[in-house]
């Protein structure tokens, strides 16, 4: 996995910023966590989520642990998911935004899943969602993850017009052209059509919302809560699909890998 490009290091990055803002703040991600304020010692469960974070994100980082905290970020944010996100869609499923919160942890999720597929063994129980097969799927999660995110885009307009820079003009224009984008990427790569190139621009797209947005937003209120982590939010998600473009190289040299060995044992 440690063939993997940029994407592992600005993923870590982005955890790290996340898990500091949770020990600064006892606290969850703001409107990206929506952990109810009912749950018991709500402020330590934060704290122990920063480990988490703050944990895989180190590990990531080191030839010998990388493989293990690929695994405990995948979990973690397949929780993240399943139990911040998903509920949303029972509980308003009318309402445009539990679906793109979904699409962003997703995203996030994907590259998870990437390195987490990249650093297991292809075989066993669990066959589907390591080695080759993990990255696919991973893929596909990407390119899912991606409908929604556009969606919103047309959904609110006004909104997301308000967070284009001042300096750019005819900003319901960028809104829809960046909403067809997110539309088009996803599509693209659940079809099939020349995915690889998708996920490149689409990664480069967020990376640029990153640069032009938050990093600005973040200059101007260094002290906001709130502009932090959008930032690493922000981050993260670019740096997600960063990995899944990463893993466009690194599969086939998998599969030839596994390949060889099996000859080996053949032989």
């Amino acid at each position: 996995m440690s063939s993997v490009g940029a994407g592992r290091y600005f993923f870590a990055a982005s955890m790290t910023g996340l898990a500091l803002l949770a020990f600064l703040y006892d606290d969850f991600a703001l409107v990206w966590q929506e952990v109810p304020a009912w749950v018991p010692l709500r402020g330590l469960l934060a704290y122990a989520c920063g480990v988490v974070m703050l944990a895989g994100a180190a590990g990531l980082l080191i030839a010998c642990t990388e493989a293990l905290a690929a695994r405990i970020l995948f979990l973690y944010l397949l929780l993240w998911l399943l139990l911040l996100r998903v509920p949303a869609l029972f509980l308003a499923p009318a309402r445009v935004v539990s679906w793109s919160g979904c699409g962003e942890t997703a995203v996030m999720l994907a590259g998870a899943w990437t390195l987490a597929a990249l650093s297991g063994s292809p075989r066993g129980t669990f066959a589907f969602a390591r080695g080759e097969a993990g990255v696919r799927v991973a893929r596909a999660l990407l390119g899912a993850a991606l409908i929604p995110c556009g969606i919103a885009h047309f959904a609110y307009p006004r909104e997301t017009a308000a967070l284009v820079p001042a300096w750019l003009p005819a900003h319901l224009a960028w809104v829809y052209l960046t909403g067809a984008a997110f539309l088009a990427a996803g599509a693209a790569m659940l079809a099939g059509v020349r995915p690889r190139l998708a996920a490149r621009l689409v990664t480069f797209m967020m990376g640029a919302f990153t640069l032009l947005v938050w990093v600005p937003g973040v200059a101007g209120a260094p002290r906001s809560r709130l502009q932090w982590t959008a930032f690493f939010i922000s981050l993260a998600i670019t740096a997600g699909a960063w990995v899944v473009v990463d893993a466009y190289e690194r599969v086939p040299q998998l599969a030839r890998s596994q390949a060889a060995r099996a000859r080996e044992l053949t032989a």
